[in-house]
């Protein structure tokens, strides 16, 4: 699935359907981390999905949505 409307943000309904995948993709594809590399190439953020908070890190700062 791709989409290139990359100069605007998520409106309300796509940033709640960008949540409920994330969840589902947590459920049944996160095996122990995932690793990766998106956005725009020229400033590409990079995000670490993982079953355990980052090290030293209190799992009370994570915030639920």
């Amino acid at each position: 699935m791709r989409n290139d409307r990359h100069d605007e943000p998520l409106c309300e309904e796509e940033l709640e359907l960008f949540l409920q995948y994330l969840h589902r993709f947590a459920k049944h594809d996160v095996d122990q981390f995932v690793v990766m590399e998106v956005g725009d190439p020229g400033h590409p953020c990079y995000l670490d999905l993982s079953r355990a908070p980052a090290p030293g890190t209190d799992p009370a700062i994570y915030r639920r949505p």
